[in-house]
């Protein structure tokens, strides 16, 4: 036994304080260090690899779309309160143009539905919805998949402005990401399909990412379904880049617009059939039932 005088024991004190003492899984301002790049990169994206194989989740559809469309409820109720206070012009307008919206929120909530009801029943966890995580054509997406008992994925970004999860992802599936290229991976890693809403500049972040992939054949070929024929055409003029010669008609091939969920769905099981290579046998649900 060591007998040690009250400097020493202070001496021992100030050593044990020190923050090199520390392990280094328990030092978090070593961990945030410019040096522990490479390491966080890595449990970022190790994190969210060990729930999902817990889960036994082998592929995904990926639902892109905007944070801020509403649900048609509630989209129609801001409607009706201006109405009712008497207020128009420019806000009643944009209060009517997220009522049009709306649409797509009840949409992405379907497909969530026809998805959760795939395969071998809502627990059957093959193929599972994925989606940010957040609000809007996000949220729709996992409540649908809620509504009818199946789990589903959120891939949540750490932003400067929290964002905070939808109240519809199976808990321990909220994934929450430090690094907007990890959260990337895991969205493309599993796919099967990826199916995009309108959105802003985050919905078209992440659609030509995969596209450009897709089109350098940098990655596996997926169906990519973008819903809202009208949407898309005042927003995209591919005609323009293939006069420019910008894409090659053959690049037309790598996407299909459609005007629903059942469209989109019925798109992406006829895709797989195309290549021989059904998502479901023959006496799995393809999630149409009404």
């Amino acid at each position: 036994m060591f007998y040690y005088t009250k400097e020493q024991l202070e001496m021992l004190k100030r050593i044990e304080s020190s923050p090199t003492y520390k392990l280094a899984e328990d030092d978090k301002e070593f961990l945030k260090e410019y040096e522990t790049r490479g390491v966080r990169l890595e449990l970022d994206y190790l994190k969210a690899e060990l729930a999902m194989k817990k889960f036994g989740i082998e592929s995904t559809i990926a639902i892109f779309g905007s944070a801020r469309t509403l649900p048609q409820d509630v989209a129609k109720a801001q409607v009706d309160e201006l109405i009712s206070k008497g207020i128009n012009g420019s806000e009643l307008k944009k209060a009517t143009k997220a009522l049009d919206n709306s649409f797509y929120y009840e949409d992405a909530r379907e497909l969530g539905r026809i998805i959760g009801k795939s395969g071998k029943g809502v627990k059957d966890n093959r193929i599972m919805v994925m989606t940010g995580g957040g609000p809007g054509i996000m949220e729709a997406a996992n409540r649908g998949a809620y509504e009818v008992g199946a789990n589903s994925i959120g891939l949540n970004i750490e932003l400067p402005h929290e964002q905070h999860p939808n109240p519809y992802i199976t808990p321990e599936l909220c994934l929450r990401f430090h690094y907007f290229a990890i959260r990337k991976f895991h969205f493309f890693q599993r796919a099967k399909a990826m199916v995009v809403y309108p959105g802003g500049f985050g919905t078209m972040d992440e659609l030509f990412e995969l596209l450009t992939l897709i089109q350098t054949k940098s990655m596996k070929e997926m169906p990519v379904v973008l819903v809202g024929k009208q949407w898309w055409s005042n927003l995209l003029n591919i005609e323009f880049l293939i006069e420019e010669g910008m894409i090659s008609k053959d690049d037309l091939e790598i996407f299909k617009v459609v005007n629903s969920a059942k469209e989109a769905w019925e798109y992406i099981l006829n895709w797989y059939n195309s290549k021989r290579k059904p998502l479901f046998k023959e006496d799995e649900s393809l999630g149409l039932e009404s």
